[in-house]
């Protein structure tokens, strides 16, 4: 997968906040050298965050988000406020500009401290240097977005503060060089046409990397797959909705887990996400589960949040919940009225969205589990699919 082709779950989200007016749009036009964003001296311009993946040197693939002003006005500025603060559920790395002729408000100030509540990496950059001296409060940078004065400074700045981001990992401290990692992926009517869906794309590619062997085949030809390999597989990784024929079909010395099993740790907390599929066996007729997905696809005849996932959860626990589904970025920031969130295994959300989904869940004592974990819990396999990490298996003891 080319720089251009990386999903934006694997870029380093950079988000541009500021107030009206205060040179932010222009700010990320020059930082990308591109004109992503409308410049006008009108107040409130942009409107909705306005997103663009690129490559951003020394940097590498990144989304850029321009914001709308966080010091919108009105029953419409309100709304565009509201999705300026969402977007911090997603960002790795801020930059707040401030104007530097003015220097700092109390709306900075306000979203400063939101900022640091959250634990985001951040610049501040006073803008419009071409203008005179900035009004310098706080620690930051000074730069003109009409000279070009600092720009460059600016991106080795943020290259700097990125490269501090720790490197993550799917599954190479399972794995060693040579191992063979048998990979179980049912082609249905879910399965999108043509392809792979990324979790799966990401798992082959990082096993190639670490020289190893893997192998594809579907569920019902896991049993022919084993009867023809000279030596078992290390390690086999299922489609979480095959994960019942898979258990059946494999002796029990072979490890055995999911994708989604693999994202939950890769993406989040897979501690917390076992923790929560407890909750699955307590739930009661009428009790309101959120089921949440970090995309947007098409909802199909088979799909696994809106059909299966209640058809299994009635089978497992013989009463009837009530649903909300939640997709893209529309997950609440109140969950109080839900006994449990089952959450997909967010393959297309980046690690911090992941994370700050799980706090919210975690602040408001509200269990949450990802697909993979419960589907293994109502098959009664969880036990067995946790064998890789073993620390979290002793949860279930």
């Amino acid at each position: 997968m080319s720089l251009n082709q990386t999903v934006s779950g694997e870029r380093l989200h950079i988000g541009f906040f500021g107030k009206r007016n205060a040179g932010k749009s222009s700010l990320v036009n020059a930082v990308t050298g591109q004109e992503l964003s409308v410049v006008s001296d009108v107040a409130g311009t942009t409107t909705d965050p306005v997103k663009k993946a690129m490559e951003l040197f020394p940097i590498g693939p990144v989304l850029i988000t321009d914001t709308a002003g966080f010091d919108d006005i009105g029953a419409l500025g309100e709304k565009r406020v509201e999705k300026t603060e969402r977007t911090l559920a997603s960002t790795d790395l801020a930059v707040l500009a401030v104007d530097g002729v003015t220097g700092f408000s109390p709306e900075d100030e306000q979203m400063l401290e939101k900022i640091k509540k959250r634990g985001i990496k951040h610049i501040i950059v006073y803008t419009k240097a071409d203008l005179g001296a900035p009004r310098i409060t706080h620690a930051g940078i000074s730069v003109s977005s009409e000279s070009g004065e600092n720009i460059e400074k600016l991106k080795t700045l943020l290259g700097s503060l990125c490269a501090q981001k720790t490197e993550r990992f799917i599954l190479r401290d399972l794995v060693e060089k040579g191992d063979t990692v048998l990979l179980v992926i049912p082609v249905d009517e879910s399965a999108p046409k043509g392809r792979l869906i990324l979790p799966q794309q990401q798992t082959i590619r990082e096993l190639l990397d670490l020289h190893c062997i893997p192998l594809c085949c579907q569920p019902e030809e896991v049993k022919h797959v084993l009867s023809v390999l000279s030596a078992p597989p290390k390690l086999v990784i299922t489609d979480s909705q095959a994960f019942g024929r898979v258990s059946k079909d494999l002796p029990e010395e072979i490890m055995l887990t999911s994708f989604s099993i693999l994202f939950a740790r890769y993406k989040g907390d897979l501690t917390t996400l076992v923790k929560g599929a407890a909750m699955l066996g307590s739930l009661k007729d009428g009790d309101n589960v959120l089921i949440a997905e970090g995309c947007t696809h098409h909802r199909q005849c088979g799909d696994i949040g809106s059909v299966k996932m209640p058809k299994w959860i009635e089978g497992y626990t013989g009463v009837k919940p009530n649903y909300t589904f939640s997709s893209g970025n529309d997950f609440p920031s109140d969950l109080s009225e839900f006994s449990l969130v089952i959450h997909c295994g967010g393959c297309m959300l980046n690690e911090t969205e992941m994370v700050h989904r799980l706090s919210v869940a975690r602040e408001q004592g509200i269990p949450m589990v990802n697909y993979g974990v419960a589907i293994a819990c109502m098959h009664g396999i969880l036990k067995r699919s946790l064998q890789p990490f073993p620390t979290v298996a002793e949860l279930l003891k």
